[in-house]
């Protein structure tokens, strides 16, 4: 029996469907830099970055938050559109979704409006009903409330026909809070002591094998 196609998916939006990875990496070492303090490599960057800055700045910065925090978007909206890169059969998936009549929407925790920014200026925008990003709810994702945003209008009830897709802890975190279906999309498989409280139900490597699956 064919597996059952999901109602709704709502994907993570940074090294999910786009890679980011230069322009945050950029933006993460010239704030360290400004700020005095030694910055991250690219790979430290990568295990490290998984909350809005809204939720980690504080931690990471202190008392001077809000330098931090202005130095790291000014810098990032300086040249984010210029380098946006989709990831491999990534549009070809969420055209495949949409033909079969599947509602999507982004969770994110960019900032709403240049993650909605990002998200026009490749056209993708015609494929989301809901594109929700950091301070759009009361709390940032993983916190369950950004789902209700993301599914508003849809008529589609949180549950388990209901995808979260992301490559990150925190999304399947998400997923688990609003009693989703979780899905992680990177090429390295989970680690047998990675994920502990937010297992994947299933593992793709890249956004052209779920639409094979799905096929």
């Amino acid at each position: 029996m064919a597996f059952p196609f999901p109602k709704a998916v709502v994907f993570d939006w940074d090294n999910t469907l786009i890679d980011s990875w230069i322009s945050i990496h950029h933006a993460l070492s010239v704030t360290f830099r400004e700020m005095d303090m030694v910055p991250w490599t690219l790979e430290e960057a990568k295990d490290r970055v998984r909350s809005s800055a809204r939720e980690s700045f504080p931690h990471i910065f202190g008392d001077k938050v809000e330098a931090a925090t202005k130095i790291f978007y000014d810098t990032y909206e300086a040249s984010h559109l210029d380098v946006l890169t989709p990831l491999p059969q990534a549009k070809e998936l969420l055209e495949f979704l949409v033909s079969n009549g599947v509602y999507l929407a982004i969770v994110s925790n960019k900032k709403g409006y240049i993650l909605r920014k990002e998200v026009a200026h490749l056209g993708w925008d015609i494929f989301f009903q809901n594109i929700i990003g950091a301070n759009d709810a009361l709390k940032d994702k993983p916190d369950p409330g950004v789902m209700d945003l993301a599914l508003k209008g849809s008529g589609v009830s949180l549950g388990k026909d209901v995808w979260f897709a992301g490559d990150t802890d925190i999304d399947l975190q998400c997923a688990y809070n609003s009693a989703c279906y979780p899905v992680l999309i990177r090429p390295e498989p989970p680690e047998d002591d990675e994920f502990i409280n937010c297992k994947p139900e299933r593992h793709f490597a890249s956004c052209g094998e779920i639409k094979a699956f799905l096929s």
